[in-house]
């Protein structure tokens, strides 16, 4: 009973921010440069503690594309990558033509400040997602969707529907995939250093999630244990082009 009221009291306050953010909570409205449609950053809800987790919406298209990063609060380099592309987007908007790209810099906004890989509640997100393998346990969440970070990021793919996923780790240095993806996985690692390298879906994971349950292509990027001693200028530089693959 007591995992049903926290689930349930979850569910409420994830929607009314969530759908307050959608609707009210605008940071940007930005014009792109040289282009009609605008940028939209909102609040989709707040984490175990409390802190904010924002996402950016860019362009209008049919074609979405979802990119996220440091669902994994100490695996940070997929961060600052996403900022700097955010950025790219915005200045070279042509790219943008026929898609909407979302991104989310920080999905564990309370693990991101620790450098921990679980939340404040001690759980690893990427555990906690209602796929058919998971498991409940103290480190995956004593229910699927039991924290409302990984709640936050149910309601965002299954309001937006996104074409593919793109999720930042690191360090084992490889391109992982979950669902019909591999082609794409091949794609982007003739864009980088990084190779294709197929681990496996984890229980409950949100490739195990998206991909095998939706059936949606997600790859996994992990970067490599030297990338997060990069600066932003340094990661750009590295996977600028396997990025704008991603969204082709």
């Amino acid at each position: 009973m007591k995992n049903i009221i926290k689930f349930l009291f979850i569910v409420l306050s994830s929607q009314i921010l969530f759908l307050n953010g959608c609707a009210q909570h605008k940071f940007q409205n930005d014009k792109l440069t040289s282009c009609s449609d605008p940028i939209n950053t909102y609040i989709a809800g707040v984490s175990a503690n409390g802190k904010e987790i924002r996402y950016t919406k860019l362009g209008s298209g049919k074609n979405i594309i979802l990119f996220l990063a440091s669902i994994h609060g100490s695996e940070r380099a997929g961060t600052p990558l996403l900022n700097h592309f955010q950025d790219y987007l915005i200045n070279n908007c042509s790219l943008l033509a026929g898609k909407t790209v979302i991104i989310i810099p920080i999905v564990n906004p309370d693990g991101f400040e620790k450098k921990s890989r679980y939340n404040s509640n001690k759980v690893d997100l990427n555990r906690n997602f209602p796929a058919y393998n998971r498991v409940n346990d103290k480190h995956s969440g004593s229910f699927a969707l039991s924290e409302p970070e990984s709640y936050i990021l149910y309601k965002i793919i299954n309001t937006y529907k996104p074409s593919r996923v793109i999720a930042f780790h690191e360090a084992l240095a490889c391109i992982d995939y979950d669902g019909p993806a591999e082609e794409l996985a091949q794609r982007l690692a003739a864009k980088c250093k990084l190779p294709v390298r197929k681990l496996g879906a984890k229980p409950g994971s949100l490739g195990s999630y998206v991909g095998l349950e939706l059936n949606i292509p997600i790859i996994t990027v992990e970067l490599t244990k030297e990338d997060s001693k990069k600066n932003e200028h340094e990661l750009w530089n590295d996977y600028k082009n396997m990025l704008i693959e991603a969204i082709n």
